[in-house]
């Protein structure tokens, strides 16, 4: 299914099962061998808590998401927001957590990007430099599993020829085949070769309210990165009825760039690796009240 929809954006792509390869190599180095094991997805909050204007009070650990989940001690990738009451400021975060059980502390190998006060460019740091936390705030997205080795959905793109970026294109294969079941699926790819549309959240809240997408758009801040970059989606093929946001995809480098990922920049020569699983259960946590679509590309 998925390399059949491929072939109709990408020059290049081929899809197999294959053995999960060690996450704890270079260049993932997460604390966690594998993404099987368990596999689910939670969507926690939501851009309602962001935008218009932000709620503060909106805080979360993924230790006790782990445990909302039902899988204490899970390994949690994905896409969120960090806690501003522990930063002190609005910031991009990259969670990659292996979470508490009662056997083990937590390992959280997240990163945070934000926007670097000195030069007004991307300041990409190891959350656990500063944080021994795993607190975030306002939204995530999370892809957890048991973190074990197992065989995973290997998928290869190159030669970007449609609009379509590479999470959206995989995505809506997926909503395209299967229809009214919502199929939903979570790891890890590296874009190998190329550059990419990614933003960064300012630091500080907007002051005045954001109803509208070109509003949010003019309050980002966005950059073109350059590969690699390790992103870590988390993918619904549709909206059940939850208010969840379908895809979100963030990234990080060894070369101090990340954020949140909307496109690669130079499809001729754009190379993606993914491994993927797909999700057996999906969790709606703290679901905002009131809600809206602006915001939720």
């Amino acid at each position: 299914v998925l390399q059949k929809g491929l072939k109709e954006n990408f020059a290049d792509a081929q899809v197999c099962v294959v053995d999960c390869p060690d996450l704890t190599q270079e260049p993932f180095s997460f604390p966690a061998k594998g993404i099987c094991g368990k596999p689910r997805i939670a969507d926690v909050g939501g851009v309602p808590y962001l935008i218009p204007l932000v709620q503060k009070e909106k805080v979360y650990d993924l230790n006790t998401v782990a445990k909302d989940i039902e899988l204490p001690g899970a390994f949690i990738l994905g896409a969120g927001a960090v806690s501003s009451k522990v930063l002190g400021i609005n910031a991009e975060l990259i969670p990659i957590v292996q979470t508490k059980s009662e056997k083990k502390p937590a390992v959280n190998g997240s990163y945070v990007a934000q926007i670097n006060p000195t030069d007004k460019g991307c300041l990409l740091e190891k959350y656990s430099s500063k944080y021994t936390d795993c607190e975030f705030g306002l939204l995530a997205n999370l892809y957890a599993s048991e973190g074990q080795p197992g065989k995973v959905i290997e998928v290869k793109a190159n030669g970007r020829t449609g609009e379509l970026n590479f999470v959206s294109c995989l995505r809506q294969t997926l909503e395209k085949h299967y229809g009214e079941k919502p199929v939903g699926m979570g790891g890890t790819f590296i874009i190998q070769k190329g550059k990419a549309k990614i933003h960064i959240m300012p630091p500080e809240f907007s002051a005045c309210p954001l109803n509208t997408d070109e509003d949010v758009n003019n309050w980002l801040k966005f950059f073109e990165m350059k590969a690699p970059l390790i992103c870590q989606p988390v993918i619904v093929s549709r909206d059940p009825g939850f208010d969840l946001r379908v895809e979100h995809t963030h990234c990080f480098s060894h070369h101090g760039e990340g954020g949140h990922y909307h496109q690669d920049t130079s499809p001729d020569s754009v190379q993606y690796l993914g491994y993927f699983q797909p999700a057996e259960l999906l969790f709606r946590i703290d679901r905002p009240q009131e809600t809206h679509l602006v915001g939720r590309d």
